[in-house]
């Protein structure tokens, strides 16, 4: 769906010198759409903000770890049903903080790097599911970010994902309208075990 008109809810633009930063308390549409359909087990919002997809996988039932650098946002996130963490992942040092197959869901948005990948698939269960939606190339005509480091190379991340054996049920990669414009890539991918029929979408 390249160049196409995505529509729905978006976040805010990150921030100007780094793409950690997150958007209101409204959630995107994406994740919306398909954490219902995540199974049940401890989920992951990684990259949390104030923790906006952390209150909604906690309101679905599951117990959250919210990840982020900042502790004013992990202040915000932090609720009935959330383990938040504070933890910069992006240090020269850093490694992959989680386990193996700890995971039963994955949500990232509106947050790139790329040498986190690898780890976060690592971290799914066997029957898990990972949401991500960030920014993709061709973003700067819209303004932050604009940096190449934190935007999507056309197709990356659904090529991303096939290389790492997941299952896609849904991608996407266009042009977002509302409530501000932006160029995105989103993914819903699932582990080999997750089965077929659990990937039926209510009507909407």
């Amino acid at each position: 769906m390249s160049g196409v008109d995505l529509g729905g809810a978006h976040e805010a633009a990150h921030n100007a010198a780094h793409n950690g930063g997150h958007g209101g308390e409204t959630v995107s549409a994406w994740v919306r759409r398909y954490a219902p359909l995540m199974p049940g087990g401890e989920a992951l919002d990684l990259a949390c903000g104030s923790g906006r997809h952390a209150r909604h996988l906690a309101a679905l039932g599951h117990a959250v770890v919210a990840v982020d650098r900042d502790p004013a946002a992990l202040a915000a996130a932090a609720g009935p049903g959330i383990v938040t963490s504070q933890i910069e992942l992006e240090a020269a040092d850093a490694a992959w903080p989680f386990g193996p197959g700890r995971f039963a869901g994955i949500v990232v948005t509106n947050y790139l790097h790329r040498p986190l990948l690898a780890g976060m698939v690592a971290s799914l269960a066997p029957n898990g599911m990972l949401i991500y939606e960030t920014f993709a190339d061709g973003n700067a005509r819209f303004g932050k970010p604009s940096n190449p480091d934190f935007l999507l190379r056309p197709g990356e991340l659904l090529a991303w994902a096939r290389d790492h054996e997941l299952r896609v049920i849904a991608y996407e990669d266009g042009v977002l309208d509302a409530p501000k414009a932006a160029m995105v890539q989103r993914i819903c991918a699932v582990k080999a075990e997750f089965p077929r029929e659990a990937a039926l979408l209510p009507s909407f």
